[in-house]
């Protein structure tokens, strides 16, 4: 679990995955252009990271990778620290704010 934890604590990792989220089966080349300001490297370094945690599996096909978003992990902590007593109440929460972002936007 700290792994994920590790993973989930850089800005541009959490993009990554919101990026696979939004389309999963990304190659590295569709993921690098999420990313503009990074270098293919580094994209590369983050999504080893995010493999590592298990956030992420691949699917070689030919030349090719194919980068799918793995939720699991994050259900697992989901399921381990916010309860379904609490679950409501973190609900609210989240209304709120995004109701409060909606107003200033």
């Amino acid at each position: 679990m700290d792994l994920v934890f590790r993973a989930l604590a850089d800005e541009s990792r959490r993009t990554l995955l919101d990026a696979l989220r939004d389309r999963d089966g990304r190659t590295l080349g569709e993921l690098c252009g999420v990313l503009p300001e990074m270098t293919r490297f580094g994209v590369m370094k983050h999504l080893r990271v995010l493999e590592e945690a298990h956030l992420v599996t691949t699917d070689k096909r030919g030349r090719e990778k194919f980068h799918y978003l793995n939720p699991v992990p994050i259900r697992e902590i989901h399921d381990r620290w916010i309860s379904r007593y609490a679950e409501p109440l973190v609900a609210g929460l989240l209304a709120l704010r995004e109701a409060a972002e909606s107003q200033t936007a």
